[in-house]
């Protein structure tokens, strides 16, 4: 199956993979809580794992089997706190837990331990933290599981992306951050923005969960967090010399590059909805 799409065109690959990719999400996440918990405790890890593989090139050497054992505790800890299974306090039992990779680093006897440690946690945060957030927009009044607010904004954000991609295509002429990103236009982001404002509005209408206000809330949010989530996982590959992520989805590159936007936007709406 690899090899035949090997074969095709890159946007045969990406439109390919993409419709696959989507018709998984939105299955996983309409069937029920556990369904969509399998599908995001799987790209957590796998964005974990991604992001050591990627820094691995600069010769760090995270602690791969902490870095994934403490995101798989974050998510499931979060996850079984908004379901009112595990006892909030329980979540203070991660901060010991976040220090054996100072301990641990003492018995591996590697180079430059102190960027070792940090890289590990940072593999941690950067991926394992958003979608343990994700968990609140889940149960935003942890009563029982909303798959309405997380497929709104999975939405908003291929909305977002599919905007700036045919006005970026169309028209764009000003470069949006030239030193980073050459093919992100102004025209693109302005046109990814307003899609998401329009299919906010449709939201709505139908994804009576949250009020029209908070619908276009996230869409601003996705259209300004987002692409600089797109950016901040530019800059790293940029930092590394490498073009893409990984090589997991053919078409559209590894886990992070396909949900650096995603990633970016999940703290700022969780507190967006979290107050207001």
């Amino acid at each position: 199956m690899n090899k035949k799409i090997a074969t095709l065109s890159n946007f045969q690959q990406r439109t390919i993979i993409g419709v696959l990719g989507a018709a998984v999400f939105i299955g996983g996440i309409l069937l029920n809580e556990w369904t969509y918990f399998v599908l995001f405790l799987g790209l957590t890890l796998l964005g974990i794992a991604e992001f050591y593989r990627l820094v691995a090139v600069q010769g760090v050497k995270p602690n791969r089997g902490l870095g994934l054992s403490l995101g798989a505790l974050l998510f499931v800890s979060v996850f079984l706190i908004e379901k009112e299974a595990m006892p909030p306090e329980l979540l203070f039992l991660s901060l010991p837990v976040l220090f054996l990779a100072f301990i641990l680093e003492l018995y591996r006897k590697q180079e430059e331990p102190f960027t070792n440690i940090a890289y590990t946690i940072l593999g941690v945060a950067y991926v394992a933290g958003p979608f343990s957030l994700l968990h609140l927009l889940g149960y935003l009044q942890r009563d029982y599981y909303r798959w309405q607010p997380i497929l709104g904004l999975l939405l908003l954000i291929w909305a977002a992306d599919t905007g700036a991609y045919i006005c970026g295509k169309s028209f764009g002429k000003h470069k949006l951050f030239a030193r980073i990103s050459p093919g992100k236009t102004w025209e693109g982001w302005a046109g990814g923005t307003l899609l998401s404002v329009v299919v906010s509005y449709v939201l709505s209408l139908f994804f009576t969960e949250l009020e029209l206000y908070q619908w276009i809330g996230i869409a601003l949010i996705v259209g300004i967090f987002g692409v600089l989530g797109d950016l901040t996982e530019s800059l790293l590959k940029r930092s590394l010399g490498v073009k893409d992520s990984g090589t997991l989805l053919p078409g559209h590159g590894g886990i992070l590059d396909r949900f650096d936007s995603l990633l970016m936007a999940i703290p700022f709406i969780v507190a967006f909805l979290k107050i207001f």
